[in-house]
């Protein structure tokens, strides 16, 4: 089996491994406290019903004007600057859910504004993971002559470390402000950066939602806005790392099995050289030496030894055979 057959077939058995024991930690963590939230909510829900004495369907009616009047309690979400954060959410598929079009022409035009801004969006932030890349060599390569090392390239492991730092300076970075600006605690501000930059998005946790932020904040606004582009862009560099890495070992993997084909795929020449069926003379191998004394030549030089002279007395003294270069050629070439 080829390598990269290998290799992908581990990756699929690795990462439903890694999903069976997500599933069994977050089982185990968090059912238990679900089960209890359930408990709690259903006895505040039977002692509402007959503190008030109203019915399960007014009940029913009372939790959907609550969930639908959620959204507005952060103020319009579609004048300019709700619809420019939430078109950056869409285009960095970031996805909170807190506001949603609700008209079909707004659902309309969401789907074809993604088909087009999320392909843009990627190819952005791959770009500008690219040039951060590049600039990230340069200052390590000038860091490593400064310092006098041996080697003064910037290795894949370097640029690793390096937008590894500097992700990690943007997120606990980011968690201070979100927590000053939102009132959660640093914790909570730090798991909303992570799950923001790596585009998963629960929505649980959502900026700018608080005191009418999005119309009477502009400056928070667009620090929110520059972090999660800049933060993505970071992020972006750091899987254009990772990607070309995996990219570079497939690439190794598939000249290697280019380069030793069976035997049956080469040729042996008259000289004892191996020649590959594309004509190229394969190195590594040892040429045949022949004893002088066992072969004869059918030609009528000598450098194989004396020409057959039983061949010449039955007939052959007009055959000229091809040379050992044109039998090489015509062997290669079949």
């Amino acid at each position: 089996m080829k390598r990269q057959n290998v290799r992908t077939l581990s990756l699929v058995v690795c990462t439903f491994t890694y999903l069976l024991i997500g599933a069994a930690v977050f089982d185990a963590l968090e059912s238990n406290t679900e089960r209890k939230r359930w408990e709690f909510l259903s006895e505040v829900r039977r002692n509402m019903i007959k503190k008030y004495n109203i019915t399960q369907e007014d009940y029913i009616m009372l939790e959907i004007v609550i969930i639908e009047n959620k959204p507005h309690k952060a103020g319009p979400q579609w004048k300019f600057a709700g619809a420019f954060y939430f078109a950056t959410l869409v285009l960095a598929m970031i996805g909170y859910g807190h506001s949603t079009p609700v008209t079909i022409g707004g659902k309309a035009f969401c789907m074809a504004y993604a088909m087009v801004g999320i392909p843009l969006g990627l190819i952005m932030f791959q770009s500008i993971g690219e040039r951060l890349n590049k600039f990230a060599s340069v200052v390590i390569k000038r860091a490593k002559t400064y310092l006098r090392c041996q080697k003064t390239e910037a290795t894949e492991i370097n640029l690793m470390f390096a937008t590894g730092l500097l992700s990690s300076i943007i997120i606990t970075t980011g968690a201070a402000v979100f927590s000053r600006y939102e009132g959660w605690s640093y914790f909570d501000s730090f798991y909303y950066c992570f799950v923001t930059l790596t585009t998963i998005g629960f929505g649980d946790y959502v900026a700018l939602q608080n005191d009418h932020a999005l119309s009477n904040k502009p400056g928070y606004v667009a620090l929110s806005l520059v972090f999660i582009l800049f933060g993505l862009a970071v992020v972006a560099a750091s899987i254009n790392l990772l990607v070309l890495r995996f990219m570079t070992m497939n690439t190794g993997d598939a000249r290697r099995d280019e380069e030793l084909q069976p035997a049956s795929h080469h040729v042996l020449t008259l000289d004892g050289e191996v020649v590959a069926v594309n004509g190229k003379l394969l190195a590594g191998h040892v040429p045949i030496v022949h004893d002088t004394d066992d072969c004869v030549s059918v030609c009528s030089c000598t450098c194989l030894g004396p020409p057959n002279s039983e061949l010449l007395d039955q007939g052959y003294q007009g055959y000229r055979p091809p040379s050992i270069s044109s039998l090489r050629v015509k062997r290669a070439s079949v």
